[in-house]
This record gives C-alpha cells, structure tokens and sequence, in this order.
C-alpha cells in the first residue's frame, strides 16, 4: 500500500525548499528526506558539498527530486546562483550540518554554495547536527551551535540518541530521522499563527481496561488520527501535550508525550491539564466501561467453564466530565464514530458535551474508522451546516482540523 501521509498537501506543498548536504555518513538520509518532501509537494534544490559527494552521488537527487543537483558556488548559471536560491526560498534546511559546516555558519563564511546562500537568504534556517558524540560535545561546536540558535534564529533539530558509524558506538550525535526532518520543514513552512505560544492537549488511541494481568477490553484504536492532530497543531506552533493510551506510534516531533493505560489514568492526566489549555482535541477512543474488579492471577478456562461473566462499571467521560475545567475562551473538539444514525448522534454529542467542532464518521465505512490510515469525515460545529470531507489520509484530516480550530480561535478573540 502507498504511503499516503506522503501525497501533496499543506503546508509543504507549492513551496521551495533547499536542502543542503554536507559531508558525513548520515548524508544518505538526506536522499529520502530530498524524495518525501518532494512527494509532499515541495520543490527541493539539493545543495552538495564537494565533501558530501564523497558519501552520495549528485544524480541520486536529481532521480528523487526530478531537479539537477547544485555543486559548484560558480556554475554555469551564474555567479549569483546562491543570491536566487536565497531569494527563492520559502525554507533552507542543512542536512546533515556536520561539524565544519556550524562552524563556517557560525563565522558568516562564504566559501561554498550553502554558506553564501545562508548569508544571501533571510527564510527559515533549519541545521541538523550529525557527528560523534565526542565531537558534538565539544564546547566550539555547542558555541556554534548556540550562536546559530540564539544569535541567526536558526532552529537546531536534533541530534539524537542512537547508533553512530562503525565502530563509534551510541551516543548524541545521530542525526535525526527523515520524518523528523520533514516535520520540522513543515513548522518552518507554517510560520507563525494563532498556534504559536498557545497550548493544544489531544488524546489519542485506545484506553485498556484490565481483566486480569493477560486480558483486556479495549478498543480497534490505533492512535493515528490523534497523534496525527498532534503533529499538525506543533507544526502550526503550538506547545502540544498528547495523552495517550497504548499505541505502536512513533512519538510526534515535538509533542510531549503522557502515555496512560486506563480510561481512568487518562481521566486523571486530562484533569490536571485541560485548564491551561489553548486547545482541546478529545480523539482518543475511552472505553465507556471497565470490570468492577481486575484479577490478580490470570483467569483460566479450566476454572470457569464454558462462560465467564465479568461485571462492568462506567468509567469516566473524559471530555465530560472534565468540561467545567477548560479554561475560558479556549476551543474544544470532540470525535464521534458511529455505526449509525451518524449526524443525528453526532449533533447530540456536540451539544451534550459543549464542543466547538466535532469530527463525525462512519465505522462501518470502507477507509474510514480504526486500523486504516484514511479518514472520511463530516465536521460540525455550533452555527452552520455539516461539513463533509472527502475519503483523504488521516493526515490531510488532521491539517484540515486545524485549519478550522485557527478560524474558531480567530472567531474567539
């Protein structure tokens, strides 16, 4: 199946993009990261290092980017190239930013394409350190690196933690992942808005209900929609805190994460956190019901026969129950997965729970619900009628979500 998350949208789409290369293993990556953002929509001019070429090759961006690779500051489109890359920008992104590369940065160098299109751009500048762990520790580079951050206003993404080359063992001084990179483009891409220095919870995935210490009742949820919402609101440039139930997701770039098991454990972690939100995305799929009592030792078949009867108590509604501690002004979403009766049942939620918007589809419907990575959904809100979506990735959904969250806080202010 296609990856769908990578298919042109917002806000990569119809924006120009440099990505520079500079000499070091992970440069390889940076292949990826040249393909995704133009399958994203963007148009990507890859910028090489004459010691990047040692570790790729220039043709291997042209094939993914359908653009020729950049190399020489004095190439035969002119001496002024890196004034029209700089101009063109809507972001430069360094790929890896190797040791030397801070450096030159750092000291306004002008020796090769990527420094004088830094010192000829005034777009978004994003760095991604990869190095040894000993080199990135060293107090020069994190001078740099400092200087770069708080001095330029360029943003620094990563390293992380992890594998380093042969034989150099782990340490801080991986670069991150491509999807990583991709995000941050996209939080250079989105700019400054009405997320920025506002506060978004989102809850996400299934909550688990403890039969014994094997067995429990839950949900087909599989986090995506909610993580996806978190993702989004960060790349619009909100603080996010996303609470959520078990999940194989990878942790959103940015977002802080409060893993919970229980309907009861995500009640509490919402209940200390709602008031100082901005934005409240109630996505996660709460099981309405948990045993009266968990089991100590596993229940076994041998014991209970034929059938088993387990007594169930509510549990708490998350976003009801926590409804009069939102803070004043700030916008609320709620979900609804029917099998249906859809709009009907979704109005009722809407108005029982106090939402601004919520989000209704259909679980019986092919592509949408759990366990896909599409979503065909309808949006309601207080005034005027249903919305609906076409079937698009859960992705898309999420940046359209927040699309309307910004014109209800517009709306509110």
């Amino acid at each position: 199946m296609p990856d769908l998350r990578l298919t042109p949208r917002r806000p990569w789409k119809n924006k120009h993009v440099v990505l520079g290369v500079t000499g070091g293993i992970a440069a390889y990556k940076s292949i990826q990261v040249a393909r995704d953002l133009t399958r994203l929509g963007a148009k990507v001019d890859s910028v090489l290092t004459q010691s990047a070429q040692n570790f790729v090759a220039p043709l291997s961006f042209e094939g993914v980017t359908g653009r020729a690779a950049l190399t020489d500051l004095f190439s035969a489109e002119g001496a002024a190239l890196h004034i029209r890359l700089g101009r063109e920008a809507d972001v430069i992104c360094i790929a890896p930013a190797t040791a030397d590369l801070l450096a030159r940065a750092a000291q306004g160098r002008s020796d090769d394409l990527i420094c004088t299109t830094l010192l000829a751009t005034r777009a978004p500048v994003i760095v991604c350190p990869a190095m040894n762990d000993k080199m990135f520790s060293h107090p020069q580079v994190q001078a740099n690196l400092a200087h770069l951050r708080d001095k330029l206003g360029y943003t620094v993404a990563g390293p992380a933690e992890g594998a380093l080359a042969v034989g150099e063992g782990e340490g801080p001084g991986r670069m991150i992942e491509p999807w990583q990179i991709e995000e941050y483009v996209g939080r250079a891409l989105s700019g400054k808005g009405s997320l920025t220095q506002k506060r978004v919870l989102v809850t996400a995935g299934p909550t688990r209900e403890a039969v014994d210490p094997v067995r429990y009742l839950g949900s087909r949820s599989s986090g995506r929609m909610g993580f996806a919402i978190a993702q989004a609101a960060w790349r619009h440039g909100a603080a996010v805190t996303l609470v959520s139930g078990p999940t194989t997701l990878e942790i959103p770039v940015g977002v802080d994460l409060i893993p919970v098991e229980s309907a009861v454990e995500m009640y509490d972690a919402v209940q200390g956190l709602v008031s100082s939100a901005d934005v409240t995305v109630f996505a996660a799929a709460v099981a309405d019901f948990r045993p009266l009592e968990a089991k100590a030792q596993k229940v076994k078949r041998a014991e209970t026969g034929d059938s088993l009867t387990v007594p169930l108590v509510a549990n708490p509604d998350v976003a009801a129950d926590t409804m009069g501690l939102r803070k004043q002004g700030s916008f609320a979403v709620g979900f609804a997965l029917e099998t249906n009766d859809l709009l009907v049942n979704a109005q009722k939620k809407l108005e029982a729970k106090d939402f601004d918007l919520l989000v209704a589809n259909d679980a019986t419907e092919v592509g949408s619900g759990f366990e896909v990575p599409t979503n065909r959904v309808t949006f309601l809100s207080r005034d005027g009628a249903p919305e609906e979506l076409p079937l698009m990735s859960k992705e898309a959904v999420a940046e359209e979500l927040i699309e309307r969250v910004l014109r209800g806080l517009d709306g509110k202010a």
